[in-house]
Order: structure tokens, then sequence, then C-alpha cells
């Protein structure tokens, strides 16, 4: 995907497809039948979840409740109808507003992406209600609708001819347009095209599966080497637990996503009554081993399924603690946090802990620079010759690495989550004198209070420097762990940031790389939406958009807004 200028760029080539004539079945479907079913069909708003009786009613909401008219639209940009059919899925997979939509100039690149040719709503009405405008600028059309004098009749069968060839023209874009669909996005019967054997019967396609790898993934040792070496992120957790026994002693814990179990010998070690440890990948038997080696076996039961699955043994149907390291790149990165939610409405009772209680994920600017350098600078001069093509795509993805404390060329600001799909308006502001910014940076802080309740919004986190001792207070001796009972009758709060002020820790920074980077001298201010939701392709990876206009200090009018969307997988 690219970089989109909302105002003032140039208009593309109009998209282009090879006519062809309708098959019998095609023929089957005549024309009345696509009008009486748009026009009967319930149809849901362009802008909000209300569902009329027809495509009609749906566009007359939306003209008089979101001041947006479809057809003005259309016309304006000079869309055709593989366009307007564009325009049409964007709105209903993007959810632009309507006063973002009225700047487009119809050269944004969605308008030749064919991946917005498959309808976002299976038979959506509006797809099959061509535009209420036939004229094509001829004066002899226009008058059509003038009374036309009975000495006239040569004229009046022209234009009824004409207009009969457009309106065979327009169900046909409308058969064609079905062809596209079928050909490219019916899987069925592209396997059935491709098959060797004519004779075969069609195969069938297999549901989408998006756990199969993310489960082996986690059943090698490698990443648990990486995560538990992470010395901000265990010695938080058993900072929290261990200096906690109130919260843990006598309590029944379940531990999503458990891994190794490191986390569930922690609540066992402070003294947890029972402790659940749930995973769904091969790494569950390592864990039952771990368990036993450490003589917890009678404490840790370790279950091998999915938590949305399982059903906790000898009749447990609630727990007093859910522990989880559930957090991914970008925070929200593998969707985890999906399934801690369910464990939470599954398991937990009424006044149970969630630990962590809370993520923060904030946002700000970074200048980049030796990233872009080592991504994007470095194909430019290779061995003399211009490889620059190479860096084409990486824009089109996030990118998760490590940027230092320097780099931060705005102040960061949280990014508030009212869901797991969400849109969050951002105002940044420049700390540093005249330079260029070449990403933004997303990181998340975390908190763990004994209670389970919300820190404040002015809540500092801890920020661990390079060479500070162990955020824990914990120190392994021969055969036990020890912890310094400190924390007092009302428990011990901790917290850890993921920023570039910490120490770096596995999750790294994750960087949007910017096509065209942003120039800034201090006082200027970067004001933009951040759109985040789960990829249609997989489950487990986020599609991103960032909106943002850049206003130096002492102007009125912010510069033109840039739209640029990416992957985060």
């Amino acid at each position: 995907m690219s970089t989109i200028h909302v105002r003032g760029a140039a208009a593309p080539a109009n998209s282009e497809s090879d006519s062809q004539s309708s098959s019998s079945g095609d023929a089957e479907e005549t024309w009345d039948d696509w009008v009486s079913e748009s026009g009967s069909t319930p149809c849901k708003s362009l802008f909000d979840d209300q569902v009329f009786p027809s495509a009609e009613a749906a566009l007359q909401n939306d003209r008089s409740k979101h001041d947006f008219d479809l057809d003005a639209t259309c016309s304006k940009l000079g869309l055709d109808f593989h366009g307007r059919v564009r325009l049409i899925n964007y709105i209903r997979r993007q959810k632009p507003s309507a006063e973002l939509i009225s700047s487009f100039t119809g050269s944004e690149a969605f308008f030749s992406d064919d991946g917005y040719l498959q309808p976002a709503i299976p038979d959506d009405p509006l797809l099959q209600l061509t535009s209420d405008d036939w004229s094509d600028s001829e004066d002899e059309d226009a008058a059509v609708v003038q009374p036309m004098s009975v000495s006239e009749p040569k004229k009046a069968l022209q234009r009824i001819r004409r207009l009969e060839e457009k309106l065979a023209a327009a169900r046909q874009e409308l058969i064609d347009y079905r062809k596209i669909v079928e050909g490219r996005f019916d899987l069925n019967r592209l396997a059935k095209d491709i098959s060797s054997d004519p004779n075969s019967e069609e195969p069938k396609v297999a549901p989408r599966d998006d756990d199969s790898h993310y489960f082996r993934s986690y059943a090698e040792n490698d990443i648990h080497a990486v995560m538990i070496q992470d010395a901000v992120r265990t010695s938080s957790y058993a900072s929290f637990i261990l200096s906690n026994p109130a919260l843990f002693r006598g309590a029944t814990v379940l531990d999503v996503g458990c891994g190794t179990g490191i986390l569930s010998l922690f609540a066992a070690q402070a003294g947890a009554k029972r402790v659940f440890a749930v995973d769904a990948s091969d790494i569950a038997e390592k864990a039952e081993s771990i368990a036993r080696a450490n003589n917890m076996e009678n404490v840790i039961t370790v279950i091998r399924g999915k938590i949305e699955d399982i059903a906790l043994p000898d009749g447990v149907t609630q727990v007093d603690v859910i522990i989880s390291e559930w957090m991914g790149y970008a925070l929200l990165y593998e969707s985890m946090l999906d399934s801690v939610l369910v464990a939470r409405d599954r398991f937990l009772k009424p006044g149970g802990v969630m630990v962590p209680s809370q993520c923060k994920m904030m946002f700000g600017l970074s200048d980049a620079k030796e990233i872009f350098k080592e991504r994007i600078g470095f194909w430019s001069d290779v061995y003399g010759f211009d490889l620059s093509a190479m860096a084409a795509d990486i824009y089109d993805d996030s990118i998760v690495d490590i940027v230092g404390e320097d780099t931060l060329v705005t102040n960061t600001v949280p990014v508030k989550l009212q869901s797991l799909n969400f849109t969050s308006s951002f105002k940044l502001t420049a700390t540093k004198r005249a330079l260029k910014a070449h990403a933004f940076i997303l990181y998340f802080d975390t908190f763990f209070t004994p209670t389970g309740a919300s820190v404040p919004e002015d809540a500092t986190v801890n920020l661990v420097k390079k060479d500070e001792p162990s955020l824990a207070e914990v120190w392994q001796v021969p055969g036990k762990v020890k912890r310094k009972d400190s924390a007092g009758s009302k428990g011990k709060e901790v917290s850890f940031s993921t920023g570039p002020l910490s120490v770096p820790t596995h999750w790294k920074h994750t960087l949007f790389l910017l096509k065209e980077p942003i120039k800034v001298e201090e006082g200027s201010t970067i004001l933009g939406t951040f759109h985040c939701r789960k990829s249609e392709d997989n489950s487990r990876e986020l599609d991103v958009e960032i909106h943002y206009s850049v206003l130096d200090e002492g102007q009125a009018v912010a510069q033109d807004t840039i739209i640029q969307m990416y992957h985060v997988r």
C-alpha cells in the first residue's frame, strides 16, 4: 500500500477490465432481477450501523444524516463503474469520515487496488445500484426529459435507442463486475479451474487457520529463551507476584498461555493453592515436566488446549487471579488479548484480579535516521548501482527494531483503545529544532496493581536505565527462590516500559516509516488519527492506517493531510 495525499495529487489512469459476453447462466438473471433485487433488499448505511429497507433509503440517510451524496461524489471524481465499486468497498472497510471523503481527488491508491473490487458486505445492494447520472453531456440526451412534439418521432426513437444502449451497458458492467469478483476471489472456483483432472470432484477449500502456525512457533525453545532472558519483562512479573503475598497466598490462579510455566512457578512460590497453567502449543508438555522437576506438580496443573475450549478440572469454575504475558509487538500483534478476555469472562470471579492490570499504548515521532539508512538508503548505492527498487515495499510494513532515546523528536501520547478495532486521535509537539523525522514510533507501558484497578492517567511508569540493578527484588539461590517481603499490607505496584526511555526489551519498538519524512521545527504540531484493526487476511496480524498533517508554529492552517497504511505482521 502507498502513501495517500488527500489533496493535491495527480489522478491515475482509469482501471480497465476486459469486457466479456455473459454466459448462459448470467442470461438467466435479467436486468429487472438486478433492479428489483437491489431496490428491495435491506441495505446498511455507509457510515453507521443502521439498516434500511432499500439501497435508495440507505443513500437518502447518508445524504441527510452524514451530508454525503454517493452519486454526486462519483460524478465529482469522474468515477467509472469499477471506481464506484472500489469507493463503496473502501468506505465499508476503512470507515473514513464523510469529511475526509470530500477531500478525495480520485488519485488515491485504493482506486487502482483490485482488492477493493471484492465486496466488503456479501450481496451489497449498493454495488447493484447504478448512478442516477445517465447523461453523457449530449444535448439531445438531456432533452429527453422535455416534452416531445409528435412531429419528432424519428428523434424520439433515436433517443430511446440510446437510452436502451446505456441500460444494456450498465447491466453488462454489473455482469462483468460479478465475473471479476467470482474469478478473482472465489477460491472454490479457482481450485476447480486448476485441477488437472477434469473428472475429479471439486476440491474442498479448508477453512482458514490463523492459529496452527502461531501455536507451533511457541513450541520451540528459542522464543522462550528470548522472553525469559528479557530481564525487564520477567523480573517485573516476578517482583509483582512475589511482593504481593496477600494476593496470591491460598489463591486459585489461572496462567493463560503459560509457555514454560515460569509465571506459574512464581505464583506457586508466592503461596497459591492451585495454579492452572494453560497452553495450546507443544510447550505444555515441557511445562508439565518443569513443574515436576521443581516439586510443584501438586500445585500446578498443566492443561493442553485453547482457553476458549478447555474446562478447569475438579469442578473448579472460577479463579481469584489470572496471570498472562499476552502482549505482542505494537501491544496487540498476535491477538492473544482476545484469549485473555475470554479467560476473564469465563473464569475470573467477581472482584478477581488481572495481572497485569493495564497496558498503555504510546505513540510519538522519531527521526529513525539509522533505521532509514539501513532499510531504505542502503539500496540507493550498492557497489555503484541503484537498487532502490528493493526498498519500494518496505514502507508497507511496520518495522520492529530499537531506536535510542535521542531519536525522539516529539512528546509521546497515549493511544486510546475503545475496542480491539479502534481509531484514536493524536497531537504531537516537536521538541527539537529543524530536523527530519522518518518514522512514527509505537510502544507500550505495563502496570501491575494488587487490586487490579487502573492507574491514574498521569501515573508515571518505571524506567530502567542501562546497568541498573534488576527490577525485581528476587535472586536465585540453590534449590529455591527468595524474595524481600517489603510490599506492606497494601501490596506493591509494579510497572515497566518498552519505550526508548527505558532499556530495550524483546518487544523492541514498532516503527512506521514515512514515505515523505516530516520536516519539523521546535514547536511544530503533528495532528492526526491512528486507525488499527485486525487484518482480514490473518486475524493475528494488524492493519494500521495513520492520517496526519503538520502545523508549523505560527501557522493558522495545517498542511495537507497524508494517509499511509501498514501491515503489522
